[in-house]
Parts: C-alpha cells; structure tokens; sequence
C-alpha cells in the first residue's frame, strides 16, 4: 500500500512537472531554436530580408500584411503555414474563411522567398519559418523592434475552413473582453495582446470592417469620423473596399502613434478603442503612449510568444517545396 502510495505521488509529481515545463495550453517550444538553419542555411536571414526589403520599397503596405499572416497563420492550429494553402477541387483550406477573404495579402511575397530560399538550400526551410521572418523583418524594415526568431516549425499538411471560420481569430467588432479571451486562449496575456494590437500602428483597413463605427459609436472624435466618412459610404455594398489607414498620423512607420490615437478617440477599428475606452487596458495605453521603448520591448517579447503557438516539430508536418501546396 505504502509502494502504491509513493508510486502514484511520483506520478502525479511527473504530471505536475510536465504541465510546468509546456508553459501555456497550446504553446510548445522546445524544440525551437533561434539558430535551427544556422548551418543547413545560412544564408536564410539575408535572403529573407531581402525580398522583404524589396517587396517593401514597392509598396509599404506590404509589410503590414506580412505581420498580419503570422498573425493569422499562429492563430489557427498554431504557426504551421496552414493558412498559405490554395484549395483545389478535393480541399478547402483558410483563405476564404471570414477573416481571410479578399483581406490577407503577401503570398506572393512567401513564394519569392521560398523560391530564393530553395535555390540556397532545397527543402531545408519551412514555409512557417519563412512567415514568422518575414513578419520580423518587416516590423524592422518599418522602423520598430528587432528579436532573435525562433525556428524549427513544420508545415502542416492539412487544414479546414471551419478551422479559421470557428471565431479563434479576433474580430474588428470584438469587445475587450473577447478580445482578451482569445488571447489567453492561445497563451497571450492582455499585456500581450494590447501590445500586438500596437500592429496597427502600420497598414489600412477596408471601409466594411469600420462602417458601423464611423457612423453609429459615440466614443469616437467627431471630426476624424467625419473625415473617414467620406472615403467609407454609410450604405452596406457601396465602397465596402475602400482603404483607411489603422494609424492616423504615421501609416507606414512602426511607432507608439496608435495608441495616442486611441487616447484621442481616433482608433479606426471597435476592437481598437475597445482597448481604450474606461476598461482594464487603458492604463498599458497610456504607457505605449508615452515610451516607444517600453512598447517595442513588450511587442517583441509577445511576437516570440505568438510564435511559440503549437508548432509542428521534429517529424511531425513537412517541408513544403511549394508553400501553397503539400507535397
């Protein structure tokens, strides 16, 4: 009775030690290291940069976009790359999922890079690893912080629709307190996802997903509603793609100016205000505000986070030769 004892306290002990070690639900990163490629590729990081560097002098907005399929990618059965899969008459994967269609934009900046990548090193590199640099790289490119990339992942093979459609992603109607769930749901803190929100400070919005704000909210300033109004028709299906930038003051500079917007009133997006607005965040609003340091070093503690979602690893997944299909 006594060994029985002790055998089952030691295996509770392990249990407990091992809940310890993974972290958060959902997050695994082990077997993650920030110089996975260093000698299979090493040339990755100059090669990656470069197309984004030159993706970028064309269009700024590019950047933005390249952070926000990280975003959506990591938020999804985690950083697998899952969401760069095209359908095809057998498959349906993510790209048409609500939160995704005629919105996510880059792909074919991953296929430049995965092209340059593969002529360095063939079949090395996963198209999860090539997004979550690209995201990085962009962020610099824009003028914001820089963090050592931890890689490793491995591309899913597979993924649903219902998957991306299943509310997982945050929404622009979300209030704070869905907004915060859902963070936490994959591990991220509200500090966390008050800093990632701070993405917005680059990139533009289409007029359908700030409609209902620039005429029905109250908690808005009234000459910046008025301004957006005129580039946004009230009417449903009229001007549903014309484009506004998330950041007022700076759109293509990687700064604190979001949250001095949201300060002012002047957040684009109800999931942007929802972050100011009497609630729990608006002191961390105040204090991105007012310290692009203490912003940028919360933002790039919560990127390696994010990436830290549910990777596949060692042999799970594969390394895609085409980032948009499966081997």
């Amino acid at each position: 009775m006594a060994s029985s004892t002790r055998f089952s306290f030691c295996s509770i002990l392990v249990i407990v030690m091992l809940g310890v070690l993974s972290g958060f639900p959902g997050r695994s990163s082990a077997q993650l290291s920030t110089n996975f490629y260093s000698g299979s590729c090493p040339k990755l990081f100059t090669t990656v940069k470069s197309v984004v560097q030159s993706a970028i002098s064309n269009e700024n907005r590019i950047g933005a976009s390249l952070l926000r399929l990280h975003f959506h990618d990591c938020f999804v059965n985690g950083c697998d790359g899952s969401v760069l899969l095209d359908d095809t008459s057998s498959f349906t994967g993510e790209k048409t999922a609500g939160p995704n269609n005629n919105s996510l934009r880059g792909f074919d900046v991953v296929d430049k890079i995965k092209a340059k990548v593969e002529k360095a090193c063939p079949g090395v590199v996963s198209c999860a690893d090539i997004v979550t640099i690209a995201a990085r790289d962009s962020v610099v490119i824009l003028g914001g912080p820089s963090w050592s990339v931890k890689l490793g992942r491995r591309d899913a093979k597979t993924t649903t629709l219902a998957a991306a459609n299943s509310g997982v992603i945050p929404a622009p109607t979300n209030d704070l307190s869905d907004l915060i769930t859902k963070f936490q749901a994959q591990g991220l803190s509200t500090t966390d996802m008050v800093a990632l929100s701070g993405a917005h400070t680059i990139g533009k919005a289409r007029c359908t997903v700030f409609r209902d704000r620039i005429y029905n909210e109250t908690n808005i300033d009234a000459s910046f509603a008025k301004t957006r109004q005129n580039n946004c028709p009230s009417t449903s299906g009229s001007g549903d793609n014309n484009l506004a930038p998330l950041d007022t003051q700076t759109t293509n500079a990687f700064d604190p100016k979001y949250f001095q917007n949201l300060i002012n009133k002047k957040g684009l997006l109800h999931s942007d205000q929802e972050l100011f607005n009497g609630g729990s965040t608006d002191s961390l609003v105040k204090k991105y505000s007012a310290s692009a340091k203490n912003f940028n070093a919360d933002f790039a503690k919560a990127m390696i986070k994010m990436g830290d979602i549910k990777p596949l690893t060692g042999s799970q997944g594969e390394i895609r030769k085409n980032c948009r299909k499966r081997n």
